[in-house]
């Protein structure tokens, strides 16, 4: 077996991950460890495995990818599977809960120390540790996301089978790709956010050859004066069904929430907790929690 006897589980808002380090590379893992791991009967259960490594220890990265990391001071790359066993490009909440544990594991800093540069496929990324933030919980990093790209507003039609009605979605390219639908308006025929069935994977139209996350949102209160706005979602992952939280979901529904509103700045609440978003035309920054579950033995 290609992982280590020593792992641990985390979580942010809910969405959840096997995770360990591998200071010397040794311990990349098959897509059937993935699959076994992340199972929720037979593993530990995730939706997706984080291995914290050196970026030259990456076999899928090239040296482009590599050089980037070096360039943006990234000593430490966040490989991360689905749990079906896929790679991944990005996971917002991943980031945090992958910077808690190097934290605990000394290799990043508390709060009020310097931030960590995090390699991922989607590019470097930059987490300050905020330490407990009211509202927002424990544990708390915002995440500077990076530069994200936004297709014509409500270009796609989302449908769910088995499920009467429909909606218009937005394409989000947050180095990984999102369709963000936002219902209970004039324009959705889909039930309430509360009552969709996710556990069904929605059908974007025109069809999307990567294949995309997808996330359903209301507006639940917006306040043009203070450029402020609140929201609830949810959303359907590629290659894990429907998660508790998504990080850059939250990020692609926050910016195409101020494409329609003008707002900048949400709190947007997920299956598994709060977050806060805040977006300009060059970067945006996603702030939430992290937890450390525990640490496992593998047998």
């Amino acid at each position: 077996m290609s992982i280590p006897n020593i792992v641990y589980k985390a979580h942010a808002t809910g969405n959840d991950f096997v995770v360990y380090v591998d200071p010397e590379g040794a311990y990349e893992p098959t897509a059937d460890e993935v699959r076994m791991l992340c199972d929720r009967h037979f593993g530990i259960g995730g939706d997706g495995l984080i291995r914290l490594v050196h970026p030259k220890d990456v076999s899928d990265l090239n040296d482009a990818q590599v050089d980037e990391c070096a360039a943006g001071d990234a000593q430490w790359f966040m490989d991360y599977r689905n749990a079906d066993g896929s790679l991944a490009e990005m996971c917002g909440n991943g980031t945090r809960a992958i910077t808690l544990f190097a934290q605990r594991q000394g290799i990043a800093d508390q709060p009020g120390g310097k931030p960590f540069r995090l390699g991922t496929r989607a590019g470097v990324k930059v987490l300050t540790s905020l330490g407990n933030v009211p509202g927002l919980g424990n544990d708390v990093f915002q995440v500077e996301m990076g530069a994200w790209k936004r297709g014509d507003l409500d270009f796609y039609e989302v449908t769910i089978p088995g499920t009467k009605g429909s909606a218009r979605g937005t394409f989000v390219d947050m180095g990984n790709p999102h369709v963000v639908a936002v219902i209970e308006d004039a324009f959705s025929s889909l039930p309430t956010v509360e009552q969709l069935d996710l556990v069904t994977k929605p059908v974007v139209s025109p069809q999307i050859e990567s294949d995309q996350n997808v996330e359903f949102v209301r507006i639940d209160e917006q306040s043009e004066g203070d450029n402020e706005g609140s929201a609830t979602m949810r959303v359907n992952e590629r290659g894990c069904g429907e998660t508790l939280s998504c990080g850059t979901g939250l990020c692609a529904t926050a910016i195409t929430l101020c494409a329609k509103t003008g707002i900048d700045h949400w709190t947007i609440t997920v299956r598994g907790g709060t977050l806060r978003v805040d977006v300009t035309d060059d970067d945006v920054k996603l702030t939430g929690s992290a937890t450390i579950v525990g640490k496992i033995e593998l047998l």
